[in-house]
């Protein structure tokens, strides 16, 4: 491994993480890929084991350890392919903990975050609605103050985790004639009178629960709302930019695993009298695709090693996610032709690599907006600066 970026220390880390998922996980996914639900015992094992704290302070229960760490573990979970799975676990820690963590105030963190760390909580993030995903500030839910709490309502789609949860950390609007600075952030508990949720049947990821939910006079203490009203676009603007690197990790490992697969296949695999592995053009493209894979990972690590920084990396990861997932998307697609009839398979792994590798492209912005974010900034010179 690349010794510019991971220490000895990350490498341990690894390596047991790595042992972990095949001991704890892996005997249990085609169960969980079949009922598109996760069992809870293992997200307290994942809380016991500290793998929920990695990104969090000791104060709360993590170990506050460098995005390297983060790396690992989203490299790791997409290498016992079910992309499904790994969702769920890092849009627990990485979408809904993110926001806790940086905008939640010390009774919240000590009411969501403790539990989230120590696995006994679950939460999910709502932002995406039926009219409208990448176009935040377009969101139609609404919260409008009445007293000492808020009403919610409205509706959020593709959630993952948002079936079986515990918490919700919910953008609305708080202010409807503002569109930028009228949004605000929320954390709301699953069993609150109002709140139903629908789980979505998907073309992969078929081991969480992704789902569409529904906020009917939903009340909301006003000690639940997170940060500052009115700040929820810029928090989310920021964080975004997190979000859009870890898809593109996860792209560049899935990537790296068919990769892999595909070239011990073909070293087992005869035809005509020899192995795969020794026919000229599969040999060829096999070369062009493990170096795509090696430049996304080289880039991604560069961008992690800034963000860890404190670097604000908007730019870097619309590029990231834009170019690493698209990458994925195409080097799985040809290792699932090296395999020929087998990659069809669904006892092989690339047909559901396939399938969830696919998500890459839509989630967390659609490569189209990205593609728009970097114009902007390329083109139009335009800056985004984080929330203050």
């Amino acid at each position: 491994m690349n010794s510019m970026y991971f220490t000895e220390e990350h490498e341990v880390f690894r390596a047991s993480f790595k042992d972990f998922l095949q001991k704890e996980v892996v005997p249990h996914i085609e169960k969980w890929e079949k009922t598109g639900s996760i069992e809870r015992f293992i997200w307290k094992k994942f809380g016991e084991m500290g793998y929920f704290g990695l990104s969090t302070p000791e104060e709360y229960g993590g170990m506050d350890l460098d995005l390297f760490y983060t790396i690992i573990f989203l490299e790791e979970m997409q290498k016992i392919n079910s992309g499904g799975f790994a969702a769920a676990m890092w849009a627990h820690e990485y979408l809904a903990m993110t926001h806790l963590n940086k905008e939640g105030n010390h009774e919240q963190k000590q009411k969501y975050l403790v539990p989230s760390v120590e696995g006994d909580m679950i939460g999910c993030l709502c932002i995406t609605e039926p009219f409208g995903g990448s176009d935040v500030a377009g969101m139609r839910s609404t919260a409008i103050k009445q007293g000492d709490k808020y009403i919610l309502n409205g509706s959020k789609t593709f959630i993952t985790n948002g079936v079986y949860s515990d918490y919700l950390i919910v953008a609305a609007k708080t202010d409807p004639s503002d569109k930028y600075k009228g949004i605000s952030i929320f954390v709301v508990d699953r069993d609150t009178k109002g709140i139903s949720a629908t789980k979505l049947d998907k073309l992969g990821w078929r081991a969480s629960d992704t789902g569409e939910i529904a906020f009917d006079n939903v009340e909301i203490p006003a000690e639940n709302l997170l940060g500052e009203e009115g700040k929820g676009f810029p928090y989310i603007m920021q964080h975004f930019a997190l979000e859009r690197l870890l898809m593109g990790v996860n792209a560049h490992a899935r990537a790296e695993y068919a990769v892999d697969y595909a070239i011990k296949y073909m070293e087992e695999r005869i035809a005509f009298g020899k192995s795969l592995d020794k026919f000229q053009v599969l040999r060829h493209k096999v070369a062009e695709m493990a170096s795509r894979v090696d430049m996304c990972r080289e880039y991604n690590y560069s961008i992690t090693k800034r963000l860890n920084d404190g670097q604000y990396v908007v730019k870097e990861a619309s590029m990231s996610k834009l170019l690493s997932t698209k990458m994925a998307d195409e080097v799985i697609y040809d290792a699932l032709q090296l395999l020929g009839g087998y990659g069809y398979m669904e006892e092989y792994p690339m047909a559901r690599l396939l399938r969830d590798s696919r998500l890459g492209p839509i989630g967390g912005g659609t490569s189209e907006i990205l593609k728009e974010i970097i114009a902007k900034m390329v083109i139009d010179k335009k800056e985004y600066k984080p929330a203050t």
